[in-house]
């Protein structure tokens, strides 16, 4: 078994900046890729982000491209989610997720999820 903890997120006005974290404990040596998704109020979970383990290969949504940027450290098994000019729309729950496949799509494990509210 893998167990994420996630922090991060809060509250920040439209152009600002957060940092998620997403650390990962357990048999971390089968994973593949780890990264986020998304789900705002009234909506489906999106995906945002990914990251491979092994060649740090990373994957982005449109909607965030150019403003965000996830990274590893494997040495700590931890992910991270730079998000910058932060808009109205990225505001959502975001929640860490891990696979031990390529799809992230279909993640084996989740994190507990984190607030993240843009104001305008």
């Amino acid at each position: 078994q893998v167990h994420l903890v996630e922090s991060g997120g809060g509250l920040v006005q439209a152009g600002g900046y957060l940092r998620l974290s997403c650390a990962a404990s357990g048999r971390t040596f089968s994973l593949v890729r780890m990264g986020w998704l998304r789900q705002a109020p009234g909506k489906g979970r999106e995906f945002v982000a990914a990251i491979s383990r092994s060649d740090g290969s990373t994957a982005y949504a449109d909607s965030v491209k150019g403003r965000f940027t996830i990274s590893r450290n494997n040495a700590e098994n931890t992910v991270y989610l730079q998000m910058n000019s932060l808009k109205p729309e990225d505001t959502a729950v975001y929640y860490c997720a891990a696979a031990n496949t390529m799809d992230l799509s279909r993640p084996n494990y989740w994190a507990q999820g984190t607030q993240v509210t843009v104001s305008s």
